[in-house]
């Protein structure tokens, strides 16, 4: 019989266990990764910030231009396959983010589902999702990690000018999808050591005391 049981805990854990993936999908695939100006000739880097027309942001493997005179904004990727991508550095990190994404995914899935079921294959689903999510930020971080030593490939310099090397991003500023995905990676490993609370809270007395009434949804504050 499958017993629906909903707790505080097990809800926020499962909440964040969506926002976080949701989160890291929607920075890895933004555009805004580095903000610089046009073409990244001498000139443009010299004048001052008054003067720029235009404002280009440049992601992992696409970018974006924003015309400031007639307020368009063009997007697309700046790489056709996986070998133009700007640096092996930025290569290794989509490896890395792509691999995370893909495990915080499938861990928002089962999070919803942990409502129902409270295993898999005889293990906790909590300590399953908690082991998967504790990987998952681990790859992120490598992934962190090596982009910035990417800054120095040539796609970056005609970005954010001759400045630009490894881990010195030059004349650009960080956008928000860095922050975001810095972001998502604390609240990962915050999700994987909240799944042993989630699951503290499922298996307590008061929720064993409902099953055993027999009731098949089980609230629990």
């Amino acid at each position: 019989m499958c017993h629906v049981i909903v707790t505080c805990r097990s809800m926020l854990w499962t909440l964040m266990s969506i926002v976080v993936a949701f989160a890291e999908m929607v920075a890895f695939m933004s555009a805004e990764w580095l903000v610089g100006y046009p073409d990244g000739s001498e000139f443009n880097f010299t004048v001052t910030a008054s003067h720029h027309s235009d404002q280009r942001t440049l992601g992992i493997y696409n970018r974006c231009i924003k015309v400031a005179q007639q307020k368009v904004l063009q997007c697309g990727p700046y790489a056709t396959d996986f070998m133009e991508i700007a640096s092996g550095f930025w290569q290794a990190t989509v490896i890395f983010l792509v691999v995370a994404i893909f495990l915080l995914s499938v861990v928002g899935i089962l999070s919803v589902f942990s409502m129902c079921f409270q295993s898999i294959l005889k293990k906790s689903i909590f300590n399953v999702c908690g082991l998967l999510q504790g990987i998952a930020g681990l790859f992120l971080i490598l992934g962190l990690m090596l982009y910035p030593a990417g800054w120095g490939s040539k796609k970056v310099v005609d970005y954010c000018g001759l400045d630009a090397s490894p881990y010195k991003v030059g004349l650009c500023s960080l956008g928000w999808a860095f922050y975001t995905a810095i972001g998502g990676t604390v609240l990962t490993f915050i999700c994987a050591m909240f799944s042993a609370q989630a699951e503290i809270a499922t298996s307590s007395d008061k929720v064993q005391d409902e099953i055993e009434e027999g009731r098949s949804l089980i609230c629990v504050l």
